[in-house]
């Protein structure tokens, strides 16, 4: 099956409550590269590469997220990734 890349923003409640762990462990979990940072203005960016299916199923658990968050805003996108990865990191 072919791979593809995603990018997804996450607003509300995301900074502070153990977010970008709980994404590197999903990642990990469902064999994804790429990363999670927090951007200055508060919110979550992530980009995600990997077999579509384990996309699918990582977007449901961001939309979740650890039990602290609150999502107000979610967008995810498509993209054609800019470099491989060959882990998922915390930047």
């Amino acid at each position: 099956m072919p791979v593809k890349s995603i990018f997804l923003v996450i607003a509300g409640r995301v900074q502070g409550v153990g977010y970008r762990y709980f994404a590197q462990h999903k990642a990990v979990e469902l064999n994804l590269s790429g990363w999670v940072k927090n951007t200055p203005d508060g919110k979550v960016e992530i980009e995600a590469t990997g077999e579509p299916e384990n996309l699918n199923v990582f977007v449901g658990w961001m939309k979740i997220g650890p039990a602290r968050a609150i999502i107000k805003t979610f967008a995810v996108s498509e993209i054609t990734p800019t470099r491989t990865f060959t882990n998922f990191t915390i930047r």
